[in-house]
């Protein structure tokens, strides 16, 4: 009994000693912390770095993304003997603020690592590890560089260790590392030019759907804002990322971890799977390496006929797929109509809707083949890069599925349903029902369509039409055999009331591809012109109901009118706007892009190093001062920037003959610290102003836009 209550007390001493070394910086808790209470002689244990941060602030993960640092750990004082391991980085959570992409931590985060004891210990002895931690600390408007000394003193047992209050938290720590599931799939990796492409291979106890996938690359190799295609073919999916064009390191592995929203499992387990896929070969198993005659992968190995053939399939399969689905039922409904018509006039649609799919398809292909001729590297559903062509298609279609929910009438519409199709108008219908049915086909991966398409972009141009010509016979396919035996259609359903809810159900198939469009648009765009493209949807459907309302055959010329010119104002107006939107964004990120390569930055505005000495110089020179706080690692910082490639700024910068002094924090620098520290700051973003006749500067906040750099401008006397 008295043995127990000693070890008892003696365990509650060192549990209360453990949690006895935490430090606090100014937004983060850091304390060194172990899953056992006592080392074993000779064994290995787990310890972590444990960071806890307050609300609305994070830390960073092993790569930071396109701005922050990651989280170090050196020792100060490692026992005799011992060995300590590198960080197993738990999976972070991505964050975006503007368009600048970080991977972070956010609570409380255990990086734990394996520490071995040597086997000639003492037991009833005790041993301290002493470490630095360094980390960055951050929340939306600014960051904070974190630190500490930590220390953690253990007992030396003679028995088996006892968990600690920690082990649940390293359990579940544990439970969050990506896994290798090189058993389930096969990663393999190709690089291409500027572009990255993932090959992943269910295999057994894979997850034939994993939904969203999302690659996190630990080596930076890849960029983290652009976008990630994902794309499937019939055995297995092709992840498109985009080659970071800072990235020069070793590009013969691309390790990371890769996310699946729906669980790379079949039983939707294991969110995160652990790769380092060898660049160049073809796909193997995580983490495994092949020989250089392995790794050798055909360019083309299918020939013409197979192509064809898989290209015919794939686009004959594409008729299923969720978005050519609703023009799959709406030309259906318009064979309905056409039973009883004459059979020439029958397969004079079909010949038309074939030449709308085909034509569609000899443009897309031609397009393609100039571009991919002219070095851009672009493949299927390459348009739909383009947000304003998505915007376009968006808008079509809303409008297409408000004309289908009655919401306005206007006749015949493109896609062939109407109650008139015999005439110039229901042929016309007809063939820009195909061009619509290749429009919304291209966002989709039908089984088969991959390695025909592949096949196809390797081909001469004439070969290369020649697939492109079979998938669109293969997606015109089942029309065309309905209008050539006209007995077919009598299979179908006769006309009647039930076309109207038929048709009216099929506008919200449109409307979930409009969804799916916008979705698009949220990773082109920024968030504020999405609002303004959401609202403007908004704007554009009311547009349609004043059109249904006020200009319906049954009214009265002028209001009819005056319904047609307000409706075109609504749908107008709105699209003008964002069009402008896209348009300015897309000018904006051109030019950041030069400025931030170096191509713009002497054209526009010469930034010097900031020192204490310099600052004094121009000064005693009589010249406006404007110095820049800012380190690379700061999100807020980075956002800023776009406010010195503002014309108006720059042009005021320029006419003031204004000093622009960089003071860069990325590298802790002690004249900086001490700098900011004068004005009571300990964070970056930092700006001010200096002024010949003041002198005491103009303090900037932390946000800023080209309208505040112009105002504090002025205020410290400049015109």
């Amino acid at each position: 009994m008295r043995q127990f209550f000693l070890t008892a007390i003696s365990s509650l001493f060192f549990t209360l000693l453990l949690g006895a070394e935490s430090v606090r910086s100014d937004h983060t808790e850091a304390e060194l912390v172990a899953e056992v209470d006592g080392i074993e002689a000779g064994q290995a244990f787990w310890m972590a770095l444990r960071l806890k941060m307050d609300d609305h602030w994070h830390t960073y993960w092993v790569n930071p993304g396109e701005a922050g640092l990651k989280t170090e750990l050196k020792w100060t004082e490692l026992p005799k003997g011992f060995e300590a391991g590198d960080f197993h980085w738990p999976p972070p959570k991505r964050y975006l603020q503007e368009d600048i992409m970080n991977y972070v931590y956010e609570d409380e985060v255990f990086l734990l690592f394996e520490v071995t004891a040597p086997k000639e210990l003492q037991p009833g002895t005790e041993l301290t590890f002493k470490a630095r931690a360094d980390w960055l600390e951050c929340d939306p408007s600014m960051c904070v560089p974190g630190g500490a000394d930590l220390s953690l003193t253990l007992p030396v047992v003679s028995e088996k260790a006892q968990w600690s209050d920690w082990h649940e938290d390293f359990e579940k720590t544990r439970e969050s590392w990506p896994k290798d599931l090189s058993a389930n799939w096969s990663i393999g990796a190709q690089l291409t030019d500027d572009r990255y492409t993932l090959t992943l291979t269910p295999k057994t106890g894979a997850n034939s759907d994993p939904g969203e996938v999302y690659f996190y690359s630990s080596a930076a190799q890849v960029t983290p804002s652009a976008k990630q295609f994902l794309t499937k073919d019939s055995g297995s999916y092709q992840l498109s990322l985009e080659k970071d064009q800072y990235y020069s390191g070793d590009l013969d592995t691309l390790p990371g971890d890769l996310y699946a929203s729906n669980g790379w499992l079949a039983d939707g387990s294991d969110k995160f799977m652990l790769i380092a896929p060898v660049v160049g070969a073809a796909a193997i198993g995580t983490g495994s390496s092949v020989s250089s005659a392995e790794a050798a992968v055909s360019t083309n190995p299918l020939g013409l006929g197979s192509l064809l053939g898989l290209a015919f399939v794939g686009g004959l399969i594409l008729n299923l797929m969720p978005c050519v689905f609703p023009v799959l039922g709406l030309k259906i409904m318009s064979f309905v109509n056409q039973a009883g018509e004459e059979r020439g006039k029958i397969v004079l649609h079909g010949l038309v809707f074939t030449a709308g799919v085909l034509i569609s398809f000899w443009i897309l292909a031609g397009v393609l083949i100039a571009l991919r001729t002219g070095g851009e590297e672009l493949g299927w559903g390459f348009q739909l890069q383009s947000p304003g062509f998505v915007l376009a298609l968006a808008v079509i279609l809303l409008i297409f599925g408000l004309n289908m929910s009655g919401l306005f009438e206007i006749g015949t519409s493109a896609v062939g349903v109407g109650s008139n199709l015999t005439g110039k108008s229901g042929v016309t219908g007809s063939f820009f029902s195909g061009v619509l049915a290749t429009v919304v086909a291209t966002p989709c991966a039908a089984p088969f369509l991959a390695p025909a398409l592949g096949g196809a972009l390797t081909l001469p141009p004439v070969q290369s039409i020649a697939v492109f010509t079979a998938i669109g016979v293969g997606l015109s396919g089942p029309y065309l055999l309905l209008s050539a035996f006209p007995s077919m259609i009598k299979l179908l359903p006769r006309p009647g009331a039930w076309m109207e809810t038929f048709k009216q159900f099929m506008a919200f198939l449109l409307y979930g591809t409009v969804v799916a469009l916008a979705w698009v648009l949220a990773g082109q765009v920024g968030a504020e012109l999405l609002l303004s493209i959401f609202i403007s949807l908004v704007i554009i459907a009311m547009g349609c109901w004043v059109y249904g309302r006020w200009a319906a055959p049954h009214k009265k010329t002028g209001v009819k009118w005056a319904g047609r010119l307000v409706a075109l104002a609504l749908v107008g107006l709105p699209l003008a706007y964002v069009y402008a939107g896209i348009s300015e964004e897309a000018r904006e990120k051109a030019l950041i892009e030069k400025i931030a390569s170096g191509e713009a930055e002497q054209d526009f505005l010469i930034w010097e190093k900031w020192t204490p000495e310099k600052e004094a110089k121009l000064r005693e020179e009589g010249r406006f001062v404007y110095i820049d706080f800012t380190a690379r690692w700061c999100a807020t910082c980075q956002v800023n920037k776009k406010a010195y490639s503002n014309q108006e700024v720059i042009d005021a910068f320029l006419k003031n003959n204004v000093a622009l002094l960089k003071a860069d924090w990325t590298n802790q620098d002690p004249a900086i610290t001490q700098e900011l520290a004068k004005f009571n700051r300990s964070a970056v973003p930092f700006n001010l102003i200096y002024s010949p006749d003041r002198e005491e500067p103009v303090i900037m906040p932390e946000l800023i836009t080209p309208g505040i750099v112009l105002e504090k401008l002025k205020e410290a006397g400049a015109s």
